[in-house]
């Protein structure tokens, strides 16, 4: 019995020094206390800070180059011919005012809008005006008679 105690413990021994004597070259942790491991965390992307483009001013935002307030004298020409007096102040791009035409005599308020160079304006349900600011004294373009769709053409310089 002494001489299986002995193997006994030879092997043993020879078990601890092999076990002693071997290099490893795994550095993780060994887990304790518990039967599954635990994930490493995970980094967390962070938002990356942007540059936000600043708009660039298209025609509609365009502030208007011309104060157009004031009184206007114009003639027109086309299925109706005569002069016309448009007076009317303008606030932003938008304008309000009146336009007395000679012929058919008749005077109508009016409001309209001035989008960098180009002028639209009108009176509702009877004549709509549409043209090019030339400069802030000089206009020009065309008008729709509403009632029978005709056409013609107008210009007007400021007073």
């Amino acid at each position: 019995m002494v001489r299986i105690t002995l193997a006994a413990l030879t092997v043993l021994a020879i078990g601890a020094l092999a076990a002693c004597g071997s290099s490893s070259t795994d550095t993780s942790p060994t887990p304790t206390g518990s039967s599954s491991a635990t994930a490493p965390p995970t980094a967390v992307p962070t938002a990356v800070p942007t540059a936000v483009p600043t708009p660039t001013p298209t025609a509609s935002q365009a502030p208007p180059a011309d104060d157009l307030s004031g009184t206007w004298s114009g003639e027109y020409t086309g299925p109706f011919n005569g002069n016309f007096s448009l007076t009317w102040t303008q606030t932003g791009n938008t304008l309000n005012g009146n336009i007395k035409l000679s012929s058919p005599s008749d005077t109508l308020d009016i409001s309209g809008n001035l989008t960098g160079t180009t002028i639209s304006f009108g009176a509702v349900g009877v004549v709509t005006y549409t043209g090019t600011v030339a400069s802030s004294t000089a206009m020009s373009g065309s008008y729709t008679d509403l009632a029978n769709g005709q056409t013609g053409s107008w210009n007007a310089t400021k007073n």
